[in-house]
């Protein structure tokens, strides 16, 4: 995994989509809001939608502080959160108008972990929309 950080300062992100997704493939960090997308990502890393905060589905289970979206993934073997459906998952990542910012695969190696859900407000001035 790369130390430097995920949202480069100077860089602006790619934001794309399933049908444009193999396009651009130099450009290393990516958005989307794209659900077919998002999920494929996690399918990849058979990462499923959980959540730490208290919703409609449960109670909170850590302390995320991230503004009450707590939106998250369960990765294999890694600490756990609460699971819940795709649809909570996506009702929430809609309701706080996040993006799915993350690393593309390296050609030959691993796939990336590395993602941040932030909000699209955030990264106005740095997305570049790829033809697709």
């Amino acid at each position: 995994m790369s130390s430097r950080s995920l949202l480069p300062e100077e860089e602006p992100v790619a934001v794309i989509n399933a049908g444009n997704e193999t396009h651009h493939r130099e450009i290393p960090i990516v958005a989307t809001q794209d659900r077919e997308l998002i999920q494929r990502w996690a399918q990849r890393r058979d990462a499923e939608p959980a959540t730490g905060e208290a919703s409609e589905s449960g109670p909170p289970t850590v302390d995320v502080r991230d503004g009450d979206a707590g939106i998250r993934f369960n990765f294999p073997a890694v600490g756990r959160y609460r699971s819940i459906t795709w649809d909570e998952w996506f009702d929430h990542f809609s309701r706080h108008e996040l993006i799915f910012v993350y690393e593309r695969d390296a050609a030959g190696g691993p796939p990336s972990g590395r993602y941040r859900l932030v909000k699209l407000e955030s990264l106005k001035n740095k997305i570049a929309e790829v033809a697709g």
